[in-house]
Formats: C-alpha cells, structure tokens, sequence
C-alpha cells in the first residue's frame, strides 16, 4: 500500500524524468497519475497494444471522463483487472459541477492510496482530462500553479479548459484564495502562451 504522505509530497525532478508511453496517448504527471486522450479502439490491433502498454505501465484505475463514449466494457474484457470509472461531461466550455470533482477525485485518492495508479482520459487529452488531474493534484496538496506546470511539462497541448472550476470546487466560491489561484491560472495561460485554437491546431502534430 501507498503512503499516502509520499504521493503527496512527490515532486517532478528533472533529472528523473517520467517514462513515456509510446503507443498509448497518454503523459505521466506524477507516478502516481497520469491524464491523456482516449484508445484508438477503431484500429482493434493498436488499441490493444496501447491498452497493454498502460497496464504494463502500472495504470490499475481509470476514470473516463467523456459523455460521447466509454471503453468500459472493452476494457474489462481485455483487463479485467482494471477498475474503471465512467464519468462523462461534455467539453462545451460549460460550468462543471462540484459533484464531478468530488466523484473522481474520491475514486483517485483511495486508488492511490491502496497503491493504484491512476489514469484520467478524455477523448484527445487537452481539458477535461487534464482538468481532472488538476484537482486530484490540489485535493493532493499542490499548489495550483505548480499542478498546472507539471501537467504542461507532462502534457505540452494540455490547455485545462476546467481549471477554474477545479479551483471553485477546491477553495469555495467567495474565497480570496480561489480570487488569487484563477488570476494565477489566466497568467499561466498567458506565459505558456495557451490559445485554445492553436492547441488544438498543434494536436494535429502531437505524437
């Protein structure tokens, strides 16, 4: 079993670098947690090969986030073992309630601290995924700009549409910490130079 302290406390370190995957669409943040994009279940030989690199990666749980589909029963099929949440909501720049932050972030924190490690997915890896790495990251500790950085670094297209409503679920409308954090995420976005358009432009060029 995880200690819970020692996800909580892990750091990136650039001298020990997260491995890649390299035929799932997917970004390690931590050891711990990773987001990305959904499997290519139209070419059943490579989402098979993705699907069996994650598991060989250490990915027991997975939450899905997309309301336009779910993998779920492709998935057990193939990996019974897996445990897998299907949380969908659409990615129309809508407010998100706190009852998905509450849901998934629950379902990643008593994976990880019965030592899973957790994959949260949308369908290319840009928003909602990402968003939902966000507040496990908070509910974790993490100081927002700090999350936000270690997802980019992980995951240079990630734009984290929902971040702000990750942070109203973490601090609680009205609170003068959340007034500062979603200053702090428009000035991220501004110093990675983050226009929505141009990264899904650059998702065509991802790998």
């Amino acid at each position: 079993m995880t200690d819970p302290e020692d996800w909580r406390g892990w750091r990136p370190n650039p001298d020990e670098p997260l491995a890649p995957f390299r035929r799932a669409n997917a970004s390690f943040v931590t050891p711990y947690l990773a987001v990305g994009g959904d499997l290519d279940t139209l070419a059943h030989d490579v989402a098979v090969g993705q699907l069996d690199e994650l598991r060989s990666a250490g990915i027991s749980h997975v939450i899905d986030v997309r309301v336009e589909w779910s993998d779920e029963e492709w998935v057990r099929e193939r990996h019974a073992d897996v445990e897998y949440l299907h949380l969908g909501i659409d990615d129309a720049g809508q407010r998100v309630p706190d009852e998905w932050f509450d849901t998934g972030v629950s379902f990643a924190r008593e994976a990880v601290e019965s030592g899973g490690v957790v994959l949260a997915h949308c369908h290319m890896g840009i928003n909602r995924g990402p968003s939902m790495g966000f507040a496990i990251l908070l509910a974790s500790g993490w100081d927002a700009r700090e999350a936000l950085d270690a997802i980019h670094a992980a995951r240079p297209i990630a734009f984290v549409a929902y971040a702000e409503d990750a942070l109203r679920w973490h601090h609680g409308d009205g609170s003068s910490d959340l007034a500062a954090d979603l200053e702090r995420v428009r000035q991220w976005r501004q110093d990675n130079d983050l226009d929505l358009g141009r990264v899904l432009r650059a998702m065509r060029q991802y790998p």
